[in-house]
């Protein structure tokens, strides 16, 4: 029996596209090949029938959504249940207060240590000290730094995207120890086939084309790109509809700016997935995503996508093949492409198509097999002969 524990700031299954990706995981776990610890900031007191300990946590003043979890203040606690575990491998999350100290416990104990690249922390500091420009080049190297220390002493990094690849190895993360681990997509519940023109004639009212856009709405998405985009269908009159599902702590200054948008708060998955394969184009202008799961969710659904040119999410889309891709602060462009797509029926299903075949690529079973034999292998056991199923 391998023996895993996995530190994460957040336990919740659908809190954000991060969550969404270990839970493919855990849902994938064996429990006859492998038994995993959970220690966790925000989540459930008890997670599933695991072994689990949630530490003390934080909220953070820049994002209420979000809170930091405080292992030092249970330090104790947390050594006497790992040395009781005596875990092979530790799984860190983030490099975070948690993430640290797993680290050093991992140091302490010769233990090997397994991350997934999920956040590009990197992007989101102009955003959050935007009021404070002078602080954003001294936060950039402190945080470029942590980031170092803290990922070239994991034995193996799964990186999402090329242009991440490339990305964590200018600031001098060892490219050894990473890998190509891109994610994949539920085909069966983002599937053209959810399409339901009366389900979003409900949320709109009208017959117009509809342009949706979905994300936590925070301002590091670059959702300031969004509003401009809302304002110019608006003063041109543009017989459009701006869907946006998601909330998040940008929501209420964007409803005061895009008045004309249809905010429909955060959506569970079936509902999401029944928006996209009824609206007519995915718009997405982040430029701060390691990956970009709702790209990949749009164009599963049969939705054409007309995203920014920069982050994670750029690579999943080659322009004018299966997408468009825009200056990420230029709303002409992005409108430009929109209205290419909307007045160009041939042009719309020949990118849909090439939308859909793209992302057949990807599959959870076999990213999560590749996953659960590294961890083997790091345990310095033998290959896992696993085959995972969904719970």
């Amino acid at each position: 029996m391998i023996k895993v524990a996995l530190f994460a700031e957040i336990l919740i299954k659908d809190f954000d596209g991060a969550a969404r990706t270990f839970f493919q995981l855990i849902d994938r776990i064996d429990r006859n090949e492998f038994s995993y610890l959970f220690v966790y900031g925000n989540g459930p007191e008890q997670f599933r029938d695991f072994k689990s300990v949630k530490t003390p946590r934080l909220r953070l003043p820049v994002n209420d959504d979000y809170s930091l979890a405080l292992p030092a203040l249970t330090k104790q606690h947390l050594y006497t249940q790992l040395d009781e575990f005596a875990p092979d491998v530790i799984h860190i999350t983030t490099p975070s207060a948690l993430g640290f100290f797993a680290l050093r416990y991992a140091q302490k104990r010769n233990i090997p240590v397994i991350s997934i690249y999920h956040t590009h922390f990197l992007a989101y500091i102009p955003y959050y000290f935007k009021n404070l420009p002078f602080l954003v080049k001294p936060v950039m190297n402190w945080m470029a730094g942590a980031m170092l220390r803290f990922y070239n002493s994991c034995d193996k990094i799964y990186v999402p995207t090329p242009s991440m690849l490339r990305s964590l190895e200018q600031i001098g993360i060892n490219p050894k120890h990473m890998k190509l681990w891109q994610r994949g997509i539920n085909v069966k519940l983002f599937n053209p086939a959810h399409r339901d023109c009366k389900f979003i004639q409900k949320v709109t009212g009208n017959n117009r084309k509809n342009i949706l856009f979905a994300s936590r709405l925070v301002w590091e998405k670059n959702v300031q790109a969004l509003i401009s985009l809302a304002c110019l269908i608006d003063t041109q009159s543009l017989p459009y509809n701006l869907i946006i599902a998601g909330d998040g702590p940008a929501m209420k200054d964007m409803q005061r700016q895009m008045p004309y948008a249809y905010f429909l708060g955060k959506q569970h998955h079936e509902a999401l997935a029944t928006l996209y394969a009824s609206a007519d184009i995915f718009v997405f202008p982040s430029i701060s995503e390691t990956y970009g799961n709702v790209v990949t969710e749009a164009m599963a659904s049969g939705l054409p996508c007309v995203i920014a040119n920069g982050g994670g999410s750029a690579d999943l889309v080659s322009h004018g093949i299966d997408g468009f891709k825009c200056d990420p602060m230029n709303p002409e462009e992005y409108l430009r492409y929109i209205r290419k797509l909307l007045e160009d029926p041939e042009l719309h299903g020949q990118i849909r198509a090439n939308g859909l075949a793209t992302v057949q690529q990807l599959n959870w079973d076999t990213l999560a097999n590749r996953y659960f034999d590294d961890v083997a292998q790091l345990a310095g056991k033998k290959e896992a002969k696993w085959i995972g199923k969904a719970s």
